[in-house]
């Protein structure tokens, strides 16, 4: 039976069952012959994504570029939306050395790599330039894959799914219409930290709970990127979309590093370069894809059914959601621990002192 048959007999308990029952099917994957002598390796790589969106497209291209650079010696299957289990389980199935390669936001993984909270600090860039400007310094980049090295993995490339923004059913114009807000956010205490400081009240909650939970009102509204909100259509039951920009999606591509090292110096090459490749063109994805989500989500050009109103935020409104995030600030700033890393991504905004 092939492997992706046994996925899809399987897929819900492989989410659960941890690293042993994934290392069984991922093994399924390796050392297929190609009947003329060539050994070719067929890898797994996971996201917790619809294969639909930017952190899809991330995976496919990198699986894509490597098959392509290696003349189809090494091969990759890419399996989306979880089914190997969600974020939590692809992060420990990558530390477990069971599935080689994962793309993910990087918010979950602060849990595992704490200094990574970084990523977490709100309101920092006003477009994507500013941030690309960022992940594009080497040195910054360097002290960036040490934190990941740190905890056993490595990380290949980042890219983004643009910015987190907030869907909801309150209209939202200036500061105090944040108030008693009742947010579902993921269960990251930063992202947490920062909603309670705006005065809104968040609550985690599983994503997959979570159309139902905007339908009957269980929360007034929720904070994803575009594409997340175009693939699970969660316009249908939101009134606005606020563009608070309030983080960027960052994407990560990791490994595990001894995974890494492990490999011969020519296939290390190769993962390099596809993932270098995957990297600008996820970036791309992320900026070309971005309008037709605002014409989806608008309706504009649709003659029925429910869809989102699109609210502006002001400067004033961007400045005064920064002001209230400055004990979140120093909170990340002293988990960094390195005033140098922390400074060469938020020094735009904030100087140790005040928010400029």
């Amino acid at each position: 039976m092939g492997l992706k048959k046994i996925m899809n007999k399987t897929g819900k308990l492989l989410a659960l069952s941890g690293c042993a029952l994934i290392m069984a099917a991922s093994l399924l994957m390796t050392g297929c012959g190609e009947g003329n002598g060539e050994q070719t390796y067929a890898w797994v790589m996971a996201t917790a994504s619809p294969e639909d969106t930017v952190t899809g497209l991330f995976a496919k291209k990198f699986a894509e570029e490597v098959e392509t650079l290696s003349d189809g010696k090494l091969k990759i299957q890419v399996y989306h939306n979880s089914t190997l289990g969600g974020d939590t389980e692809l992060i420990e199935s990558v530390q477990c050395g069971d599935i080689p390669f994962v793309v993910q936001n990087t918010a979950p993984e602060v849990s595992y790599l704490p200094r990574l909270a970084l990523f977490d600090l709100p309101c920092v860039f006003s477009n994507l330039d500013e941030l690309h400007q960022v992940l594009d310094d080497e040195v910054f980049m360097n002290k960036v894959n040490e934190i990941y090295n740190a905890g056993g993995y490595r990380l290949l490339g980042m890219a983004d799914q643009n910015f987190r923004v907030m869907s909801t059913n309150e209209k939202i114009e200036k500061f105090e219409d944040f108030k008693g807000i009742k947010i579902r956010t993921m269960e990251n205490s930063n992202h947490m930290a920062f909603w309670n400081g705006l005065g809104a009240g968040p609550a985690p909650m599983a994503f997959a709970e979570l159309y139902v939970a905007l339908e009957q009102h269980t929360v007034d509204a929720q904070e994803n990127p575009y594409e997340v909100i175009c693939s699970s259509k969660f316009y249908e039951v939101q009134d606005y979309v606020v563009e608070t920009n309030h983080l960027p999606h960052l994407l990560a591509l990791i490994t595990s590093d001894e995974f890494y090292q492990n490999l011969p110096d020519d296939e290390k090459a190769i993962v390099d370069e596809a993932a270098s490749i995957a990297t600008d063109y996820a970036r791309e994805m992320a900026v070309e894809r971005t309008d037709s989500r605002l014409v989806e989500i608008t309706g504009a050009e649709a003659t029925s059914g429910h869809y989102s109103e699109l609210l502006p935020v002001s400067d004033e409104l961007r400045t005064q959601m920064r002001g209230a995030s400055v004990d979140l600030y120093e909170d990340i700033r002293a988990t960094v621990a390195d005033d140098d890393l922390f400074f060469a991504y938020c020094g735009n905004v904030y100087d140790g002192t005040t928010m400029k």
